[in-house]
């Protein structure tokens, strides 16, 4: 028997779709079907989860039905209830508003949420650069550094639903603040914003230009964040030995001015694990993978 189910990837400014189809064993695997892409907008919750519901009827009117929803969400929920903790990066006054079940009610069907970073990593384990790897480590590059950790074929969620948070391992004790409260995370040196700061420029890819260039502050700042990284990514590796670490985000787009340092730098931090066990890659399915990821979360939750 063939399913299809519905993504949606809540971003602070564009929010992504998309319809994934699967199929019981033997089935090959997971099939992209669709995908879209629309302005999340302002307005309070109410609107936005309006708009969300009828761009998902809209692609899934062109695919034939789906029998559940995934939604990647940018900050914290409660499991139980399916209302928002916090969501920093959209604009409304979204902490404690329902969100699962007044967007279930308008789609019609079953609606399982997944922090954003977490449908990126189920996505990227599934059906991108790290198909078919048993134990793998996604990060994200963004805004902030979030990321995700599947252990023998299984995404690991912990008993709050909020393991792997790798951008907040502290590298450095004392050392800056980050956005969490606490100092010396692996984001508060390598986030994007960070890396602005650093370089002086205002968008990551700037920075990285301007360093090509030979601009040494922006140089610098590169160096920097590319190294303490590496120091995030090689505790990660010694403690679970992965055979893939995909790297995706938009500071990820620098190609292999990040990841030829990045490897580097990773396998000279992480002495005790053979370089040959691992590979550091750039992440395969673009910015609708936390659609992608989301569909497959709500096939999990709800399918065979």
């Amino acid at each position: 028997m063939t399913s299809r189910y519905l993504g949606i990837d809540v971003g602070g400014t564009n929010s992504k779709l998309a319809v994934v189809e699967a199929g019981d064993p033997p089935d090959p695997g997971p099939r992209l079907l669709a995908t879209a892409s629309i302005p999340t907008g302002v307005g309070d919750p109410g609107e936005v989860v309006g708009r969300l519901a009828a761009a998902g009827a809209e692609l899934v009117a062109g695919q034939g039905p789906v029998v559940a929803a995934g939604v990647g969400v940018p900050g914290l929920f409660d499991e139980g209830s399916g209302r928002i903790v916090l969501l920093p990066n959209l604009p409304a006054a979204w902490t404690g508003q329902a969100f699962r079940d007044p967007l279930a009610g308008r789609l019609g069907v079953p609606v399982a949420l997944i922090n954003d970073a977490r449908a990126f990593t189920l996505a990227e384990s599934r059906m991108g650069a790290a198909a078919g790897c048993p134990t793998v480590v996604c990060l994200t590059l963004g805004t902030g550094v979030g990321g995700g950790v599947v252990v023998d074929g299984r995404l690991r969620f912990g008993p709050s639903g909020r393991a792997g948070e790798l951008g907040h391992q502290v590298i450095e004790v004392d050392g800056p603040r980050c956005g969490c409260g606490n100092r010396g995370c692996v984001e508060a040196f390598a986030a994007g914003a960070a890396l602005c700061r650093a370089g002086g420029r205002d968008t990551p890819e700037a920075v990285f230009a301007a360093a090509a260039a030979g601009d040494q502050r922006a140089a610098a700042a590169v160096g920097e964040a590319v190294g303490r990284l590496a120091v995030g990514i090689a505790n990660l590796l010694t403690v679970l030995w992965p055979e893939r670490v995909v790297v995706g985000g938009g500071v990820a787009g620098a190609g292999d001015q990040l990841f030829g340092p990045l490897r580097a730098a990773v396998a000279a931090a992480a002495p005790l694990v053979d370089p040959s066990s691992y590979a550091i890659v750039p992440a395969a399915l673009g910015p609708g993978a936390g659609a992608i990821g989301a569909a497959l979360w709500a096939r999990e939750r709800t399918g065979p």
